[in-house]
């Protein structure tokens, strides 16, 4: 079946992995693609043909998820050798590896302003990190299984976590608690995600079902049985109208919000998807699975101006905005109304001239360390590439680096500017920082001890009530 022009069509092909893919996810200016596989590597792809990809080694295990931060200067990875790796995502792939979990570790998230990581892990635990500080800060207990996931709300407010224990867990970040449940008898959920106005959560459960709900009233909105095999992953359209899946069927699927329904069946992988991501602007996909190919989309079918439509969603992650009912999804015309039928779509089928990419790639190795380490490069390719001063991160290079600065100081491991550019003390920051920290915990048992004595305020004050009523009760016989 040809292709209609607002149909989703298959633009490229990446090779480079040695086995499954498990994660993808776009730069923030759509330039590249950051990949993570079974082969326990990270691979970072220039959407540009024929550019150089670089492949980042130093996981010791299967790198099972990969996001770049929201300004796109730092990589993040998470691995099943319980580590977690930030890399500055240039040809020198400097890297800090932060170690607390004591299980693989199998998501990893940025809050949408860059500050915090949170990790999900079989330890059965979620952990928030700061970023600015590449410290620890504390842990999120509740689940009784593995973890699979975990993501932060937009606004930065909330955190969603799915776990083979069959729920689905939603955090407050202010107060550390677990603030709501979503529970299912029949499978648990593979992964799990906020819609872009953080009013809704979508779910890919591993009973082939892809499920959404509405946080604000906890009421499942839509219940999709489209697939024949589990759904792996699933990434929101940023305008809020879309919906993509992948699952161990062999296909994607894109499901329509405002319609309630499917709209398109993609057959490009050979085996299960494990993976599926938009671009930052939606006008692009990449998706990838256990045929060890990362398939890049062209979108075509929102033929909508994405950009009103996301600043419109952004006005509404305000904290004293009230609820709107388009804040489930904005109510706007579609290119594909006149539609009745799913359309599929096998590029394999059709005679197009595809780009297959197979770049020269540039393999960085990085030393194992828990603080911030020095990288070796071995180039498989020319060695004259100049490097990316949009990728570098103050928080990871020392003041005495510099994007031209071709000779790095191994002493020079600092993450912090020095004592003499500070205006206090790092030794007093962190003292403060952990008297914060205690204050907290004390806060916590304060409120729950209050908790428990309103309880057995409570408990009392039936007890009086009950003993009133079988006084009289006694009086009125005798």
């Amino acid at each position: 079946m040809a292709s209609a022009p607002e149909d989703p069509v298959l633009e490229r092909y990446f090779k480079g992995h040695k086995a499954a893919i498990t994660s993808v996810d776009f730069s923030p200016n759509g330039k590249q693609l950051a990949t993570a596989s079974w082969d326990t590597f990270l691979m970072l792809w220039n959407c540009k043909p024929q550019a150089r990809a670089f492949r980042y080694v130093g996981h010791k295990d299967v790198v099972t998820s990969v996001q770049f931060s929201p300004l796109g200067n730092l990589l993040a990875s998470a691995s099943r050798d319980r580590t977690i790796r930030l890399w500055i995502p240039d040809k020198r792939g400097k890297s800090s590896e932060f170690k607390a979990h004591t299980a693989p570790v199998r998501s990893i998230d940025f809050s949408a302003d860059g500050q915090f990581l949170a990790t999900a892990s079989e330890d059965k635990s979620i952990k928030v990190w700061n970023m600015y500080r590449q410290r620890f800060l504390y842990s999120l207990y509740r689940h009784t299984h593995w973890v699979r996931c975990a993501k932060f709300s937009p606004d930065g407010r909330l955190i969603v976590s799915c776990s083979e224990d069959k729920t689905i867990k939603i955090w407050d970040t202010t107060n550390k608690q677990c603030v709501n449940n979503f529970s299912d008898s029949v499978g648990f959920a593979n992964f799990v995600g906020f819609n872009p106005t953080g009013t809704c959560i979508a779910s890919a459960g591993s009973d082939h079902t892809v499920k959404i709900w509405d946080i604000r009233v906890n009421k499942l909105l839509q219940h999709y049985q489209v697939h024949s095999g589990g759904v792996n992953c699933v990434s929101f359209h940023p305008s809020g109208n879309y919906l993509i899946t992948a699952s161990s069927d062999g296909t994607l699927k894109i499901l329509d919000l405002l319609e309630g329904r499917l709209i398109y069946t993609l057959q490009g992988h050979t085996g299960p998807v494990f993976t599926v991501s938009f671009s930052k602007g939606g006008d692009l996909f990449s998706s990838g699975g256990a045929d060890a190919q990362v398939l890049l989309w062209r979108t075509n079918f929102d033929g909508l101006n994405c950009k009103d439509i996301i600043k419109r969603n952004l006005k509404r992650l305000h904290f004293d905005s009230s609820p709107h009912l388009v804040d489930i999804y904005p109510r706007t015309p579609h290119p594909h109304e006149g539609k009745i039928e799913t359309v599929e779509i096998n590029p394999k089928l059709e005679v197009i001239d595809l780009q297959t990419s197979s770049p020269p790639v540039m393999d960085i190795l990085s030393f194992d360390s828990t603080t911030t380490t020095d990288t070796t490069v071995r180039t498989l390719a020319d060695k004259g590439e100049e490097i990316n001063s949009y990728f570098l991160n103050p928080s990871l290079l020392s003041s005495e680096c510099s994007p031209t600065t071709s000779k790095k100081k191994t002493e020079d491991t600092s993450d912090f500017p020095s004592e003499s550019q500070r205006s206090i003390p790092l030794a007093v920051t962190d003292a403060l920082e952990h008297i914060m920290e205690q204050l907290s915990v004390l806060t916590q048992t304060v409120s729950i001890l209050e908790q428990r004595l309103t309880l057995t305020e409570d408990k009392l004050k039936d007890c009086l009530e009950n003993q009133h009523r079988l006084f009289n009760a006694i009086q009125q016989k005798s």
